[in-house]
């Protein structure tokens, strides 16, 4: 009997090590790949979404930081530099900007240049003689040419030139723009908000005839 009993056990091994051989692989299970592609939708780079939070505010905070705070109406840069340092003394970023408009224009009556600065040398002797005022012009581009005056009315200059006519000689007149230079005071535009009413009021009770206006930073003509 114990042999018998023995026999079976060996044949019952052998029959389930056969058994699990010819039963099939299990499949590992894998996540649907659908699963995988959803969620690439849940995710967003940092600019992206930097990008599309707020378009009108980031518009608007473009446009306030490129307007500076002007300080104008200084006819002397001792005066305007004087604002300057007050400011930049409160840790408000300032600096002094010359402006040039032009102002008035002036009237040049002159006669050209000759072929040489001898035979300019010789008109000017005889201008002289005439007891008419002139000079002989040195440099640019009417260099030897004989200045008869420079006159602030176009009318006055006109009748130098008829005398100068029936003298016999032709001169010519030329326009020069006389330019007018004055100051302000340049606040940029991450200092505006430093500047308050209050201390503006008591830079135009020190400093008469000073005037602020805000316009774009860039600005070079000013209707200050």
């Amino acid at each position: 009997m114990r042999w018998v009993f023995l026999l079976l056990f060996v044949l019952n091994v052998f029959y389930y090590v056969w058994h699990q051989q010819q039963s099939p692989l299990r499949p590992k299970e894998v996540a649907p790949l659908i699963s995988a592609q959803d969620s690439k939708h849940d995710i967003h780079l940092l600019s992206e979404s930097g990008r599309h939070a707020s378009p009108g505010r980031t518009a608007i905070d473009g446009a306030d930081t490129a307007l500076c705070l002007y300080l104008a109406g200084f006819e002397l840069a001792a005066a305007a530099a004087a604002v300057e340092q007050r400011l930049l003394s409160l840790d408000i970023r300032a600096h002094v900007q010359p402006i040039d408009t032009a102002a008035e224009v002036d009237y040049w009556v002159y006669l050209p240049p000759l072929a040489s600065r001898q035979a300019s040398l010789r008109q000017l002797k005889e201008l002289q003689a005439r007891k008419i005022d002139s000079y002989i012009i040195t440099q640019g581009d009417l260099a030897n040419g004989i200045s008869l005056g420079i006159f602030p009315r176009e009318d006055s200059a006109k009748s130098v030139m008829q005398r100068l006519g029936d003298a016999g000689y032709e001169s010519k007149l030329r326009e020069l723009p006389r330019a007018h230079r004055s100051y302000r005071v340049r606040i940029a535009p991450e200092s505006r908000r430093l500047v308050s009413d209050t201390l503006l009021q008591t830079l135009a009770n020190d400093f008469k005839g000073l005037r602020h206006q805000i316009m774009p930073c860039g600005s070079i003509a000013s209707p200050l």
